[in-house]
C-alpha cells in the first residue's frame, strides 16, 4: 500500500490531518534537516495506520515536502 504525504516541518503542533484515502497532511515540530522530520513523520505514520514502524518506508521525497510511504502489509 502506497500512502502520499504532504509535510510540513517546524510546527507549533504535531497534528495529522486524512485529506483523502492514501493522502495525508502531516505536521510535526521537527526541523526539514538531518532527517529529522523524516523520521517523526514515518513514526505518526506508522502510529496513525496501526503497523510496526519496521512496516513503513519512506520511498521517494526524501528532501521535498510531498512524500511517499510503502506500507508492507503481510496479511
Amino acid at each position: 500500500m502506497y500512502i502520499k504525504v504532504n509535510v510540513i516541518p517546524k510546527s507549533k503542533r504535531e497534528e495529522i490531518i486524512k485529506e483523502k484515502e492514501g493522502y495525508y497532511k502531516i505536521s510535526v515540530r521537527e526541523p526539514a534537516e538531518r532527517n529529522f522530520a523524516n523520521k517523526r513523520v514515518r513514526e505518526l505514520l506508522a502510529k496513525e495506520l496501526g503497523f510496526p514502524l519496521a512496516k513503513v518506508r519512506l520511498i521517494s521525497g526524501h528532501h521535498t515536502p510531498q512524500k511517499m510511504f510503502s506500507i508492507i502489509n503481510d496479511e
